[in-house]
């Protein structure tokens, strides 16, 4: 079914339109932030927090951004105010449940993910969310614009710098 379709559906009431759309998408989300926090337990925390903050806030979905982009922003605001509200430092648990076949980048073909993983969690997390919505999701420079709520400059510079850090980092460890 056409997810505009769906989208007007869910704002006019229509429950399974709705149901439809947060199935849909709920892996992508999950997925997302199991990349962003490296904690299994905290990503589906945040990710079941977004979904509900979608469903009670449908009617202020705007078609300017891809359902699933507008769940993501909403787990980047939730992962934000966790981190504001916890003043902790980011942590990463064994995260042995992901396959690399999506992964588009050489960087990631070259080591372990479990080891990317970890270097980019020493990245803040404006940085860590513009790789893995490029590199793993595949969206495109003006997507994370809009999803990160930043110039796509600012999305080209950001990349940039975590290509360099991941790659330096890969270097110290002798990986490469």
């Amino acid at each position: 079914m056409d997810e505009s379709k769906l989208i007007n559906d869910a704002k006019n009431g229509d429950k399974y339109a709705l149901n439809l759309l947060i199935t849909e998408n709920y892996n992508i989300v999950l997925g997302y932030c199991i990349k962003m926090t490296g904690n299994m337990s905290l990503a589906q925390d945040i990710a079941q927090e977004a979904m509900l903050k979608a469903v009670l806030n449908i009617n202020k979905f705007t078609p300017d951004f891809k359902f699933s982009s507008w769940l993501i922003r909403i787990a980047i605001n939730i992962y934000k105010d966790f981190l504001r509200k916890n003043k902790i430092a980011e942590c990463i648990d064994d995260i042995d449940i992901f396959s690399e076949s999506n992964v588009e980048d050489d960087i990631i073909n070259k080591v372990h993910y479990k080891e990317v993983m970890k270097i980019l969690l020493n990245l803040p997390y404006e940085k860590r969310a513009v790789f893995i919505l490029k590199h793993y999701y595949g969206y495109k420079y003006e997507e994370i614009s809009k999803i990160m709520n930043c110039p796509v400059g600012t999305v080209r510079s950001r990349l940039h710098y975590c290509i360099k850090y991941i790659m330096n980092e890969m270097e110290r460890r002798k990986w490469i």
